[in-house]
């Protein structure tokens, strides 16, 4: 990764090396303007003495006084402290104020004579060997009717110039040291300045990038700065509104799928989990919540399941079908399969519905078994009757005592019909009055009604010899419909008499308990298979249907128990032995 460096070390070295360019700049031209501005100072000063010396040189050119000449110069040059040197047209010295001009080289090829030579005035700043200074040269022509007589040098050393513009530069430099520190601190603040707001933001988006979008940056006096927090702060905003939107939708959904007695799975197209509720994972032995993104046929073993799931990935079409599970004993779901597809109606994977509709098919084998028992319990004796009449019109007219044997049967079976139908009206007498809550429980001596029933039983008990021993306390009482409860023990203890044995016993017990009244009827009877106990109260359902129709059953008597004790607010229990006879218990609340 590239090594970043931060905004304030971009910033403050190339903000501090302008300056210092810039400072330096100045510098160097106030130096330079300083340095040309004294030199041009000092020309003007000597041209002006040139000027003022040469009245007095002139005398002397013509004719020449080589002496006189010299004898001025060395005179002026001592009295005005500059050097004054005269040059004939040769380049010869003939008078100098600081040298013997005999000794002195020829001057012809010095730049300012040259330049004054010219008829102009000449100046020169260099080197002197002869003083070993440096020195500031002026030239001047001295004429004498237009021509050339001689050139008047005048020059002066530098070493106090030179000294001056030192000290300035010295003073100019120091100034210069200050402004840069000073403008080496402007620049600091001015990077901190520029670098704050946005190490700022980038600190806001640090909180945003966490979930706070709550935080919010400051707001600069600097427009762009402030208009980029401005826009950030809206951001976060919209963000934390659309997130907190997402997220109350998603709990919905979610609170939705948790809710529904459905089970809800999504798969993708390569058949792997993509999500699930609550209900799908109690259906198939709680799916781990590690099952997400893995194979359906990996965490949900069922053949059936895996050959619905390939046949709806192959349908263009919603699939709806019932499968059987296993799992928790026998179930069975029905599943609506259809397709999930993103914005652009694409297929992306499929959604399963999973209903349990064991008990909606249960009850819609026993109502198909209902209709087929009713059906089949009143066509029986209306087929005897009809065979029987039809057999008293053609044939048995002349015969008294044949007539009397059909009628006899004839009334039989209209008295099994008659007992069908009051036995359904009961039922539905019962139902209704339970739900439009008719029923009128009142605190009831359990002992005289458990009597009076098995008195009602007498008859049949005492033709099978059937001994009946009953324990209850006399103080047991109980929130009862008397008429009913008594209807629901009479068909418990008939029922117990018509299946035990000659001579049998039947044990009546009726007690008080942590959880209300418990009344039990217990015979030494055949028995009855485990198979028949879950289907045992339901309406016409009948162990032996042979042996219940000989003894007169309309195969309701237990269904009508069944929903007195429901009316009571209780529920009734079967526990049987083949062989061994079987206990029917009323569970009553206290």
């Amino acid at each position: 990764m590239k090594k970043t460096i931060r905004l304030i070390w971009q910033l403050y070295p190339t903000y501090l090396l302008i300056t210092l360019l810039a400072l330096g700049a100045a510098s160097w031209y106030a130096s330079s303007f300083l340095s040309d501005y004294f030199l041009e100072r000092t020309i003007a000063g000597l041209k002006t003495q040139g000027q003022i010396v040469m009245g007095r040189i002139e005398t002397h050119l013509s004719p020449l006084n080589a002496g006189e000449i010299d004898r001025l110069c060395k005179e002026i040059g001592n009295s005005a402290q500059i050097r004054v040197t005269v040059i004939l047209p040769n380049g010869r010295v003939v008078g100098d104020s600081d040298e013997n001009p005999t000794a002195m080289d020829n001057h012809a090829d010095r730049p300012e004579f040259l330049k004054a030579v010219s008829g102009q005035a000449g100046s020169a700043l260099r080197y002197s060997r002869t003083l070993d200074k440096r020195m500031m040269y002026v030239a001047l022509p001295l004429r004498s009717s237009e021509r050339l007589e001689a050139v008047l040098r005048v020059s002066i050393p530098l070493t106090e110039v030179d000294e001056e513009l030192s000290s300035i530069q010295e003073r100019i430099t120091f100034g210069g040291f200050l402004i840069a520190l000073f403008a080496a601190v402007v620049c600091l603040y001015v990077s901190r300045r520029i670098s704050r707001p946005i190490e700022e933001m980038r600190k806001g988006a640090e909180y945003f990038a966490k979930g706070d979008l709550k935080y919010r940056l400051s707001l600069t006096d600097t427009t762009e700065t402030a208009n980029l927090a401005e826009a950030m702060n809206l951001m976060a905003a919209r963000l934390e509104s659309r997130i907190e939107a997402e997220v109350n939708q998603r709990n919905q959904i979610e609170a939705v799928l948790s809710s529904m007695s459905e089970g809800v799975i999504a798969l993708d197209m390569d058949e792997r989990v993509l999500s699930f509720n609550q209900a799908a994972a109690t259906m198939f032995a709680k799916l781990p919540a590690a099952a997400k993104n893995q194979s359906l046929h990996e965490i949900i073993r069922n053949r059936n399941l895996q050959r619905f799931v390939e046949k709806v990935q192959k349908s263009n079409i919603p699939v709806k079908e019932d499968i059987i599970l296993n799992q928790n004993g026998e179930r069975i779901i029905n599943i609506n399969a259809s397709f999930l597809r993103d914005a652009k109606e694409k297929r992306i994977g499929t959604l399963l519905v999973l209903n349990d509709v064991t008990q909606l098919r249960r009850l819609e084998k026993m109502r198909q078994d209902f209709v087929a028992n009713v059906s089949h319990e009143i066509k029986t004796p209306l087929t005897a009757i009809k065979g029987f009449v039809e057999t008293l019109q053609s044939c048995a007219k002349d015969n008294p005592k044949e007539t009397a044997r059909f009628l006899s049967i004839i009334d039989k079976n209209v008295n099994r019909l008659g007992a069908i139908v009051d036995d359904l009206l009961q039922l539905s007498r019962i139902e209704k009055e339970k739900e439009e809550n008719l029923i009128q429980l009142t605190k009831t001596a359990v002992k005289k009604l458990i009597t009076s029933s098995i008195k009602i039983c007498k008859t049949e008990t005492e033709a099978k010899q059937i001994e009946i021993n009953f324990t209850c306390d006399d103080s047991l009482e109980a929130m009862i419909e008397p008429v009913l409860f008594e209807q629901s023990m009479v068909n418990l203890i008939d029922n117990a008499v018509k299946y035990s044995s000659e001579k049998g016993k039947i044990q009546i017990n009726a007690v008080k308990t942590n959880s209300g009244v418990v009344c039990s009827i217990e015979d030494n009877g055949i028995g009855i298979s485990k198979k028949h106990l879950p289907r045992l109260f339901e309406r016409f359902y009948r162990v032996d249907k042979a042996r219940s129709r000989e003894q007169g059953g309309t195969g309701l008597g237990l269904a009508i128990v069944k929903h007195i004790v429901q009316a009571h607010g209780g529920h009734v229990t079967v526990d049987s032995t083949p062989g061994k006879g079987s206990t029917f218990t009323i569970h009553l609340p206290g």
